[in-house]
């Protein structure tokens, strides 16, 4: 049985609006800060120069919704979830959002060509390469 059964997560992948500059991700970050720490989740949010990959996690109700917002705002595009479930317990505790900015080209891009499982233990396999922005 899960410690916190209304934990939920939900690991994306998304492309940068043509139209948006990279500057835009320092915005989003700024907003989503103080959002995510009212509503209870937190994550990781791992950047490429084009492409984004969210891990959010919390209560379910506010998870989702988050995702919806996110669906809708036009700052990227191609929106595709990879992952969703229960969650026995967090990842990024530490995070309200964290950031951080990920090297390898192609690393992002290979999560889409993986299964639900695999795409997170893709993902989580990445973290102790890269430098973690709290």
């Amino acid at each position: 049985m899960f410690e916190h059964p209304q934990l939920h997560e939900v690991l994306y992948l998304s492309t940068l609006a043509p139209e948006s500059n990279v500057k835009v991700v320092a915005q989003i970050a700024a907003q989503s800060r103080p959002a995510n720490e009212a509503a209870g989740i937190t994550g990781l949010l791992a950047f490429d120069g084009m492409r984004f990959c969210h891990h959010i996690e919390g209560p379910r109700h506010e998870v989702l919704g988050l995702v919806q917002r996110i669906r809708q705002d036009s700052r990227h595009t191609d929106m595709e979830v990879l992952h969703h479930g229960p969650l026995a317990d967090r990842r990024f505790r530490r995070f309200n959002l964290g950031f951080c900015a990920v090297e390898d080209d192609d690393g992002l891009s290979r999560l889409k060509q993986s299964g639900p499982e695999e795409a997170l233990a893709q993902f989580l396999a990445m973290l102790p390469s890269i430098d973690l922005d709290p």
